[in-house]
């Protein structure tokens, strides 16, 4: 019975992303699509949780829910009106968008069921301890990401540089 409710749950939070993600990019208010990403953000850590990835659904809320979606609407503050509608966009090109989103969508679903088996046991996975993933995270040598870490908070930190100097100029 536990399967069951996991799977509507599952069902509940996939439907919840998608039809977040979709407000997210037409809506045509700034402030309201930087709400849509975050309850986004926040249903996919639900996916974590619900796969026992304690760390990853922290990291998502504390990280992209809380750091990532915090900068934009800081820049979104300091470099646009936010209460104004952005233009409707129009283009002669939207049949030729709606046939590339569909191919993509079919080559997407053919590589996932080409590597996916569905009934296949799963491999038992070792325990990872916090210690271990910490040194992966700020560690130096192979497999480490420090370096990629600095220069992902080296870029932010040269995005609130630039959207201070926008703001500034106004």
């Amino acid at each position: 019975m536990e399967s069951v409710g996991s799977f509507i749950l599952y069902v509940i939070v996939s439907l919840a992303i998608i039809v977040f993600s979709v407000m997210a990019v037409t809506s045509r208010k700034i402030l309201r699509a930087a709400t849509y990403l975050l309850f986004t953000l926040f249903a996919a850590a639900v996916v974590y949780f619900m796969l026992d990835y304690q760390f990853l659904g922290a990291v998502q809320i504390a990280v992209y829910a809380g750091g990532i979606l915090v900068l934009f609407v800081f820049a979104i503050l300091l470099t646009s009106h936010p209460g104004n509608n952005s233009a409707v966009l129009g283009s002669k090109r939207r049949i030729l968008g709606l046939i590339a989103s569909l191919a993509m969508l079919f080559v997407s679903a053919a590589a996932l069921l080409a590597r996916a088996s569905l009934f296949a046991a799963k491999p038992q996975m070792e325990e990872v301890n916090m210690q271990k993933i910490g040194e992966a995270m700020m560690g130096t040598g192979a497999n480490q990401y420090l370096l990629p870490f600095e220069a992902v908070s080296i870029l932010l930190l040269a995005c609130i540089i630039g959207g201070i100097v926008v703001a500034r100029k106004r």
